[in-house]
């Protein structure tokens, strides 16, 4: 009777277990965005299940490298992801695609930890997750506890789990490539003008209500027309290229770089002020002064105008006065320029006639 009672209660207990990992399925396959994937997925899983320490890892280089930092907008999501270089990972996980249960000898798994935590953890669970046929990284669990997750534990319903996982990421990664292909500038890939102001609104107002700083940085390339016109607009456009892969290197997670149209570029700084900002500009100056863009062996140099409106310094009342006083900003730097030029050439000019009269 007691064995009886016993493996009732088992039933039953796996009954619930078999329920929580559907509800968990029925959460995340109901969802089209990448962060709100990753969101569901983790706090669903630790809510569920009780499980102290839920994390992702993701291949550096994987298919879905370039919606990660997307990901790592999310508060939720950058507390608890790890990038890790595809040879160390497999190194630690195989390329089989089953589960993984440990809880000898853990150091070297510490690798799949997000930067800068200590768990505290006595065994793992690891399962992979696959996209297009290609391991992409795993959905990990720790505890405290080294029977947790012992080695030989049956891992069907968390193989079930990874499995949904996989199809859910296929399905959200095809949806925010066809949202992001709506709102990215083919070129540069960059956000297009619409989501720019789409963007910008939202800062603006939300400056306004807070009392937070905002300022924008309105860019035009010097001499553009003259790098197409002279290397062709094969070595235009990748010049454009490049100072938006350089623009965006240099944002931080809350920035936001957007092409305006053409050569114009246009950077969403928010919570900063005029001196940050122009520090910003100052050092994309200083890369390209010191890193010329080069095309088959030739250097070009590489330099742009820049005008900074600060939402509180300038005063603007609304959105189209912030963006109109950058813009005239941008004309007064190009106009400095100019006459720059102008007194270096007239300069050299008086060099030369006083050689010809010495000659």
């Amino acid at each position: 009777m007691y064995q009886i009672d016993e493996i009732l209660d088992r039933l039953r207990l796996n009954e619930e277990i078999a329920q929580k990992f559907f509800e968990v399925e029925v959460r995340i396959l109901s969802t089209l965005h990448f962060t709100d994937l990753f969101e569901r997925l983790l706090t669903e899983i630790r809510d569920k299940f009780s499980i102290p320490y839920v994390w992702i890892s993701l291949v550096d280089d994987s298919s879905v490298s370039d919606l990660i930092d997307e990901v790592a907008a999310s508060e939720v999501v950058r507390e608890r992801l790890n990038l890790i270089r595809k040879m160390d990972f497999l190194s630690l996980v195989g390329n089989t695609g089953k589960p993984l249960l440990a809880n000898k000898d853990l150091g070297p798994f510490y690798r799949l930890l997000p930067e800068g935590k200590t768990y505290l953890i006595r065994s793992l669970a690891i399962a992979p997750i696959i996209l297009d046929d290609c391991i992409i990284g795993s959905l990990n669990c720790a505890d405290g506890s080294d029977l947790r997750y012992a080695p030989g534990m049956d891992t069907t319903l968390l193989e079930r789990l990874a499995v949904k996982v996989s199809i859910a990421l296929s399905n959200v990664t095809a949806h925010e490539r066809i949202r992001l292909a709506a709102s990215r500038d083919p070129l540069t890939g960059l956000l297009n003008r619409r989501a720019m102001e789409a963007v910008l609104t939202r800062e603006f107002d939300r400056a306004k209500r807070y009392g937070q700083g905002l300022s924008v940085l309105f860019l035009d390339l010097d001499h553009f027309k003259s790098i197409n016109d002279r290397y062709g607009h094969d070595v235009g456009d990748a010049v454009l290229i490049y100072v938006s892969g350089l623009l965006q290197k240099l944002c931080r997670s809350s920035d936001v770089a957007a092409r305006f149209g053409g050569d114009e570029l246009f950077i969403i700084l928010p919570s900063t002020q005029f001196i940050a900002a122009r520090t910003f500009a100052e050092r994309a100056k200083r890369h390209l002064q010191d890193h010329p863009f080069v095309s088959e062996g030739i250097q070009i140099p590489v330099s742009f105008s820049v005008g900074i409106a600060d939402l509180w310094e300038s005063g603007a009342p609304d959105l189209s006065t912030l963006i109109r006083l950058a813009d005239g900003m941008l004309l007064a730097s190009k106009r400095d320029r100019r006459r720059d030029v102008q007194v270096i050439d007239l300069q050299i000019r008086a060099d030369r006639g006083r050689e010809s009269e010495k000659g």
